[in-house]
């Protein structure tokens, strides 16, 4: 089967290994040269631009880090002799999903609205989420495909853009959950408590969270902060989502105060770093840090 491939940043490249495992001769376009050697060394074909892909594949998944930059790919890619199906694995919103279902449709090319959640680990992994929209005999035949992807796949509906909706909610619930729940085991440290144990309690009691049960341990106790993604990439997550909130006239006390923490995070520096990195602004005002004790 051949495959085209758009975006192989630590996502992107993550789930083309997972395609290319399974039998697929890739087509492949990523700016970043260094990024596509790898593959090349197992048989992938490489292209000079996303229109060189799309007339050589006609299934083309992308996994791009912007709606400008999707945009922007989905034009050339509609004007490609082969492609008939489309996967848009970015993070990008309704808005900027309608934009490029408008562009491609306009080509008689088929829009699969796929994002999915589970970090490059996950996707390394193949037990991704994976989160799809879009009409159903396109579905049908990416279904295999998405399979090896993702331990879990959600087929949400037929319109694209509901699979963008749900992964905001998603995010917004994870990037709240990472907010309070630092706040939280800042104030905790900053009185004495022991980080670990104050996680170990956490995680069989009502507070716990996906922050408690995988991100603190594994990248703020130890002070590695090396979960898999920037903190400008939830930070863009997070604003989506309050678009998609004012858009729909839906109130968001709470996220609307996650989305500022978000933001100075970000002003402080910390964009290109992990987004467990977050936790250091709370530490910083609290003069405390919460690290593993144990040796």
């Amino acid at each position: 089967m051949e495959l085209g491939f758009l975006g192989l940043g630590q996502m992107g490249s993550a789930i083309a290994e997972r395609l290319q495992d399974a039998g697929a001769t890739l087509h492949l376009f990523d700016p970043n040269k260094a990024a596509l050697a790898s593959f090349v060394a197992k048989g992938a074909i490489v292209h000079a631009s996303p229109v060189g892909v799309a007339d050589a594949a006609r299934i083309i998944f992308a996994c791009l880090p912007s709606g400008t930059i999707c945009e922007s790919v989905a034009r050339d890619v509609a004007n490609g002799s082969a492609v008939r199906i489309y996967v848009e694995m970015s993070t990008i919103g309704g808005p900027a999903q309608a934009k490029v279902q408008a562009v491609l449709e306009a080509k008689g090319i088929t829009l699969v609205d796929c994002p999915i959640s589970g970090g490059p680990k996950g996707a390394r992994a193949g037990t991704l989420t994976v989160i799809v929209s879009g009409p159903e005999a396109a579905k049908k035949e990416l279904r295999p495909w998405l399979q090896r992807i993702g331990r879990n796949v959600f087929d949400v509906g037929e319109k694209p853009g509901q699979a963008q909706l749900m992964k905001l909610v998603n995010n917004l619930i994870n990037a709240a959950n990472m907010a309070t729940a630092f706040e939280a085991l800042v104030l905790g440290a900053k009185g004495g408590l022991d980080p670990d144990q104050m996680v170990d309690i956490l995680n069989v009691s009502t507070g716990q969270n996906s922050a408690t049960l995988t991100k603190v341990p594994k990248s703020v106790l130890p002070g590695t902060f090396d979960y898999g993604s920037s903190l400008t990439i939830m930070l863009k997550d997070v604003v989506l989502g309050l678009q998609e909130a004012e858009a729909l006239g839906v109130p968001m006390w709470v996220h609307g105060t996650v989305g500022q923490l978000w933001r100075f995070a970000e002003q402080q520096g910390l964009g290109p770093a992990d987004f467990t990195s977050l936790i250091k602004v709370m530490e910083g005002w609290a003069g405390v840090e919460v690290r593993s004790r144990r040796s």
